[in-house]
């Protein structure tokens, strides 16, 4: 079996890489997503891909909102490079899929068996991954139902479906998980708080853990694209943020100047959770000096971020918005669990049809 890869089986994947050879998946430009398992892998037949939202909004766009060239524009990648790994933005997603098999070295060792359904926690952008075909493209929700195969590594993340929570809804709130158990870890009682792209999936959930960690002594002030979305409205029934404010992220000197209106000390922890590039500045002018900013959006440009931080004169630290930390998917999960009217909305957007 270990002669189809490059060489010897290494937990992080590495021999799965066709190109270039020594390279990380991640990384690498090309995969082996031949769907054999071996004795440290996990293979799956995938169900439902879930693009992050960068990398979709990019593929909209390219493809003029148009499911069929959107479906086809993801199986040509794949088809290259073995992996859904968006040129452009960097970006992948994650899968909802079937265990097909759990490779020797492994059995012992993990609670999964033939048959189990899970969430990968990884990006596709590191997962080998085959389409035998697409079959169902949301244009409103980033998901895609394919028939194919995929492989976790040994040191690859899933978790398991949870019972009381539709599989979809799962999926999407699993997707951005990194954002509000990380929210957990940066937020402080009293602090002023700004999310930026506010009112998306990874927004939303955001601004529930931050509204929760600053108190009522704190603050945390929303920037939505449009204060008219159904996602705004929940911001502002659910009374997840203190104040809203609608303003396009990419117009720093707006963003900036609506913070300092609603705090003239601008925050101590802004988050950006947008979609779009170009807004690496507006999160920077929002924060104050020695404050934190957290870009969880993969449509940031670290070196706009890093130079735009120098030219502004501003002190700030900025940290890549890693998706993962621990339980991040139990965190995440549960969100939607101790806030019925977040659940609300994400079962009306994304849970499957009955």
């Amino acid at each position: 079996m270990k002669t189809i890869f490059a060489g010897s089986l290494h937990p992080l994947g590495i021999h799965r890489v066709l190109e270039p050879i020594g390279a990380m998946p991640q990384a690498a430009w090309k995969l082996n997503a031949e769907p054999i398992c071996a004795e440290n892998e996990i293979l799956c037949d995938v169900e439902v891909l879930n693009i992050d939202s960068a990398s979709f909004t990019q593929m909209r766009d390219v493809c003029e909102n148009d499911p069929a060239r959107i479906g086809e524009h993801i199986a040509a990648t794949v088809r290259q490079r073995g992996k859904q790994h968006n040129a452009v933005t960097g970006s992948g997603g994650m899968f909802i899929g079937r265990v097909a098999e759990v490779g020797s070295r492994l059995r012992d060792r993990l609670a999964l068996q033939v048959g189990d359904r899970i969430a990968s926690l990884v990006s596709l952008t590191l997962t080998p991954l085959r389409i035998d075909a697409v079959e169902r493209v949301d244009v409103a929700t980033g998901r895609v139902w394919i028939r194919g195969q995929a492989v976790l590594f040994e040191t690859g993340l899933w978790a398991q479906l949870p019972a009381d929570i539709d599989e979809n809804v799962a999926l999407a709130v699993l997707d951005v998980a990194g954002a509000p158990a990380q929210t957990q870890r940066l937020c402080k009682p009293g602090q002023t708080v700004v999310v930026i792209g506010a009112a998306g999936k990874s927004g939303l959930l955001t601004c529930a853990h931050a509204k929760a960690r600053v108190g009522a002594a704190g603050r945390v002030i929303g920037i939505a694209h449009d204060a008219s979305t159904s996602g705004a409205q929940l911001l502002r029934d659910a009374q997840l943020v203190d104040a809203l404010v609608s303003a396009d992220a990419r117009d720093a000197l707006a963003v900036a100047q609506a913070v300092e209106t609603l705090a003239p000390q601008l925050a101590d922890v802004t988050i950006n959770c947008v979609n779009v590039p170009g807004t690496e500045l507006s999160s920077i002018l929002c924060t104050k000096d020695e404050g934190i900013v957290y870009f969880f959006s993969m449509a940031t440009s670290f070196t706009a971020a890093a130079l735009g931080a120098e030219g502004v004169g501003r002190d700030v630290t900025m940290i890549v918005g890693n998706g993962y930390c621990k339980n991040h998917a139990q965190i995440a999960l549960q969100t939607l669990r101790d806030h019925p009217q977040l659940r609300a909305y994400f079962e009306s957007k994304y849970a499957t049809p009955v």
